[in-house]
Parts: structure tokens; C-alpha cells; sequence
């Protein structure tokens, strides 16, 4: 909304208005707001919630220092959410296709988060939100997102297009009238595209038409549409579970998402510049430079949080927080076309994804085989594991984020290691 104000006052010539024209002003105001946002209301918010008795209830896991939590606020994904929302509101184009498309995503799996904490906490019911409501809310979401990535004429890719290759047909709907055009060679243009970028491949796009490549016609246009549809979805539940599952310890899920959240900040940058895209020889995303505004509200909401959610933690992020950031970070990894990168960037949620995965196959595996359950680990998610042998609490989250920081390094060098 400021952004709208000073381009007014710009046209009026009013002093120093054309600054937020610049996306890193707007970026570092936008993370400076999240910080004093997450700082001013989290304490507010904390005190709200003990004062409402909203504490976490701690199942007797068996873990050292559990019992400690209890009766620490929950809900407080609030705080994060309103950090990365206002600032956002404050300091984005709200036009751009991108920026509604990330602020349905956090306010959607945010409510969803926030159901489920409210009917554990107020209606004193630990299962919460049924299993079923939370993914048909998330396929729902899933649907939402892929179908608008996928026919919005406003979400397009710049690529270089042979002229020889087009049809007649394909020259008239893309090219621009009355502009002259050599009839060879190369032009580079916006256009649709359901290409993605494949990390360590030398010419790194893959798109998804091939997977659907027997079909012709409407058939395989159709095909590709459903085919790009499944895998959004299947990657934004992934992802959102992943870190719901590694919200497990304090600040486990927040320091990793912070992480996580500057690497894809880099890769949303460095999309969205034609200058370093070419220099890296990698997509360049028109439009997309607005999401690296959000993403800097993102590092602010996440680190802010974190000065009352590190050990022993004063609040917890609850669902409200954990659902609405993993799938911020599959939302936005599919916008800048690196969600093939997920299982790099996002290993540690991969990780404890897994771990209760292989868990549970194999306890009922042996358990039809042998009539006793047996385990692989000695508790899952992983993080319980290390809790279980002994590993205290600070230790195992800060050589978690070691991982997540050598991972969001790795996939930023994917950029020229091909």
C-alpha cells in the first residue's frame, strides 16, 4: 500500500518518494517491519495466550525435559503470519500475479493451522483438525495454485524462440503486430511455458509436456494441465507436513525455514534480474522480483520469531505456523520454477518426512511378519531419535540448521554447477 502512495507522491516530485521503486528498499524495509513487528506484538501475543490458557499438552513420549513445555503458549504462528503479511500489504505491488498467489497460500494453510490448533486448545480435543480436512484443504489449495500457474496469461517465462519453428498461427498469437522480425533465427520473448529447471543438468529445463509426450492434440494438453496439477499438490502437502513434522523441538522449524527462506530469496532474485539470469544463463521469471520483498518479510517474521521460540522456548508456532510456512516454501519454490530443488533446499523436512515413513512401514511390516512391531529408529520424527540417545535439545536444533545451511548453500551452487 505504501508502494501505491509514494508512486503517487513520485509523480508530484516529492523528495526521496522514488526510492521505493527499488526492490531492495522495499526489501530491507520490508524485513526491518517484519523484525519490529515479531518483536513489538510476539510479547503481546504470548501474554494474550497465557492469559487464555491457550499452553501446549504434552503426551508422555518418554523424552528428557517434555514436561517442561508444559503449559507454553501455542498458536503463536500468529506472530509469523502477521509479520510476513503486513509488511508484505505494506511494501509489494499487490497486483502482481505472483504476490496474490503467495499471500492466498499463507492465509489459506495458516487458517487451516489455525483450526486445527484452536480445537486442540479450546475444545481440549488432542487430535484437532481431522486428517482428512487438512489435505482436502491442501489439495484444494494445490488445485488453486496449479491452475492458475498454469493458464494465467500473466505467468510466463522468457526464452529464446526459434522464428523458423513457428507456425503461422503460433507467430500471430505471440509476436507482436506491426513490429519486424528477421524471418530466421533466434528472438528471446515472453511466453507461457510449463518448463522448470532441473539442478546439475548442463541445459537444465525439463518440461512437464514430456511426461505426457505420447498423447497429441487437446489430449496431451489436457494431460499436461492434470499432470502439473498432481505434482503442485503432491509437493505443497509434502513440503507443508515436512515441516509441521520437524516442528518438534524449539526452534527446529523456524531456524530451518528462516534458512530455507533466504536461499529461495537468492534464487527469486537472481530469476527475476535479466542481468544475472543471462549472466547464469539460467530462466528469467518476469515479475517475480516482487516475491523476493516477500521473502525478505519471510526471513524477518521467521528470525523474529525465533528470539521467543529458541530454547526453552516462551511460545510455540503451533500448525497456524508450521502448514502455512512449509507450503509458503513449495508455493514459492513452483513460482520460480526450482521446486525440483525441494528435496536439496528442504532435506531436513525430506529428512523427518522419511524417518516417519520408514518408521511406521516397517513397524507394521514386522509386526504382519514376526507378530511383534519392531522399530528402525528409537522414536520418530528423527529429531526424537537423537532426543532418545541422549543428544540434548540446543545441540541436535543447531546442528540441524548446520545441515539446512550446507543444503541452501548446495542448491545456490547449483546455479552454475551443471
Amino acid at each position: 500500500m505504501l508502494y501505491y502512495l509514494f508512486k503517487y507522491l513520485h509523480t508530484l516530485n516529492f523528495p526521496g518518494a522514488g526510492v521505493f521503486s527499488y526492490i531492495s528498499f522495499r526489501s530491507a524495509a520490508a524485513v526491518i517491519t517484519s523484525l519490529i513487528i515479531s518483536m513489538l506484538i510476539g510479547k503481546r501475543i504470548i501474554k494474550f495466550l497465557q492469559k487464555k490458557q491457550v499452553g501446549e499438552v504434552v503426551r508422555d513420549l518418554g523424552l528428557e525435559g517434555q514436561y517442561q513445555k508444559q503449559g507454553t503458549p501455542s498458536m503463536g504462528g500468529i506472530i509469523i503470519l502477521a509479520s510476513i503479511v503486513v509488511p508484505t500489504l505494506l511494501f509489494a505491488k499487490l497486483e502482481n500475479i505472483y504476490i496474490i498467489l503467495i499471500l492466498i497460500t499463507t492465509i489459506w494453510l495458516g487458517f487451516l493451522g489455525f483450526l486445527d490448533d484452536y480445537i486442540k486448545v479450546f475444545r481440549k480435543n488432542k487430535a484437532g483438525l481431522a486428517g482428512r480436512f487438512k489435505i482436502a484443504g491442501q489439495i484444494i489449495l494445490g488445485i488453486i495454485i496449479g491452475l492458475t500457474l498454469f493458464f494465467s496469461s500473466e505467468v510466463k517465462i522468457a526464452e529464446k524462440v526459434n522464428l523458423a519453428n513457428l507456425s503461422l498461427t503460433e507467430r500471430t498469437e505471440l509476436l507482436d503486430p506491426g513490429t519486424k522480425y528477421p524471418a530466421k533465427g533466434e528472438i528471446t520473448m515472453e511466453r507461457k511455458s510449463t518448463k522448470t529447471t532441473i539442478p546439475f543438468v548442463k541445459n537444465n529445463e525439463f518440461d512437464y509436456a514430456w511426461i505426457v509426450s505420447f498423447l497429441s492434440g487437446r489430449a496431451k494438453q489436457i494431460a499436461t494441465w492434470i499432470v502439473f496439477v498432481l505434482i503442485v499438490i503432491f509437493i505443497i502437502t509434502a513440503v507443508s507436513n515436512g515441516a509441521n513434522l520437524t516442528d518438534g523441538l524449539d526452534g527446529l522449524a523456524t531456524g530451518t525455514s528462516a534458512i530455507i527462506g533466504t536461499a529461495l530469496g537468492i534464487l527469486a532474485y537472481v530469476s527475476s534480474n535479466i542481468i544475472y539470469a543471462r549472466y547464469l544463463n539460467i530462466m528469467y521469471i518476469p515479475g517475480s522480483e516482487e516475491l523476493v520483498i516477500f521473502a525478505a518479510a519471510f526471513i524477518g517474521g521467521t528470525v523474529g520469531f525465533l528470539w521467543y521460540n529458541s530454547y526453552p522456548a516462551q511460545v510455540f508456532m503451533g500448525d497456524t505456523g508450521s502448514l502455512a510456512l512449509g507450503g509458503i516454501i513449495a508455493v514459492f519454490a513452483f513460482i520460480i520454477r526450482k521446486e525440483l530443488l525441494i528435496p536439496i533446499l528442504c532435506g531436513i523436512f525430506l529428512v523427518e518426512n522419511l524417518s516417519v515413513m520408514i518408521q511406521v512401514s516397517w513397524f507394521k511390516h514386522t509386526k504382519k511378519k514376526y507378530g511383534e512391531g519392531r522399530r528402525i529408529f528409537l522414536m520418530s520424527p528423527l529429531h526424537h531419535h537423537y532426543q532418545k540417545k541422549g543428544y540434548p535439545e540446543p545441540k541436535i536444533v543447531i546442528r540441524f540448521w548446520i545441515v539446512a545451511l550446507m543444503l541452501a548453500v548446495l542448491s545456490i551452487v547449483t546455479l552454475k554447477i551443471r
